[in-house]
């Protein structure tokens, strides 16, 4: 059997949504009659298409995740998570603005989890370059996350 990560880490921002939290849409959200999400404005907010696939397939695997996020809009972040059903994948959150690596480090007491044993998805580079210097397996999010890059992921945390 290959190697598998003792926990998969996700950024939010143009990771799992296509959009900036904190300043391209207008929190508070909520769930309109019609099922969609929606900001104050009554602007439709919505996911990547395939990242409910990608969190059932690892949760189904019973593979722990993370949501870690460096916004300053917590309550927003945190409300988009409940609204879109995320929460009942995340185990662990880390939402609020500073270093992804002080992120890494409180994931890493909160599980009991080596970074050496976490594999991460984020669409910045610095976030990639700073938290791969810690010993984390990090694949860049170019366009939103897939299952392709799920696949990518997994195989490169295998081969570590």
């Amino acid at each position: 059997m290959c190697r598998r990560p003792g926990l998969v880490v996700f950024d939010l921002d143009y990771t799992l949504w296509p959009f900036w939290v904190d300043t391209h849409v207008d929190p508070p959200f909520h769930k309109a009659s019609d099922g969609t999400i929606r900001d104050r404005t009554g602007k439709t907010v919505q996911l990547y298409p395939e990242v409910p696939a990608v969190l059932e397939r690892l949760h189904s695997e019973g593979i722990p995740l993370a949501a870690a996020s460096r916004t300053g809009e917590i309550r927003g972040a945190t409300q988009l998570l409940d609204l879109f059903g995320l929460n009942r994948y995340f185990r662990y959150t880390e939402i609020y603005p500073g270093s992804k690596v002080t992120h890494f480090q409180r994931l890493s007491e909160k599980t009991r989890t080596p970074l050496s044993q976490m594999l991460f998805f984020d669409d910045e580079n610095r976030n990639i370059h700073d938290v791969s210097k810690l010993g984390v397996t990090c694949v860049l999010v170019p366009h939103g996350m897939n299952l392709a890059l799920l696949n990518q992921g997994l195989e490169a945390f295998a081969r570590s």
